[in-house]
């Protein structure tokens, strides 16, 4: 199979154009950490890890999930930034990242400030239209 390059021409030394699917820094295409809890086993998870770190043995201890299934979950949190691991020996022991979370934090605070805003602009034109 003779090679094109970018030009159209064919060389059979000119490398293949590739776009890459995987692009991890583009945050276009990470998870969010919404979406990340949105699912129920890795909100369990998320709320085991806020007691304290763990390794993914036992997390499947405390889940009635398989260790594969943990660290599948595990690597959803990690790429949405909810989570952190460190090497300790021939494991891995993982725990929330608090920059992650506090993203989350910033986003509910957000949102309730919004919500308690409309609900003082109802109370107040309520209080008018009864006054």
């Amino acid at each position: 199979m003779a090679l094109v390059d970018r030009h159209g021409h064919g060389d059979p030394l000119a490398l293949p154009l590739k776009v890459s699917l995987d692009l991890p820094l583009v945050d276009a295409y990470r998870v969010s950490g919404w979406d990340a809890l949105g699912d129920p086993t890795r909100r369990a998870i998320f709320e085991r890890l806020a007691d304290g770190p763990r390794a993914v043995g036992e997390l499947a201890e405390e889940l009635p999930i398989s260790r594969p299934a943990v660290s599948q979950h595990l690597k959803v949190l990690k790429e949405a930034r909810l989570v952190m691991d460190r090497p300790v020996g021939n494991r891995r022991i993982y725990q929330l990242d608090p920059g992650g979370v506090s993203v989350l934090r910033a986003q509910l605070d957000q949102f309730w400030s919004k919500a308690l805003a409309a609900y003082k602009q109802v109370v107040e034109q309520k209080t008018e239209e009864l006054s």
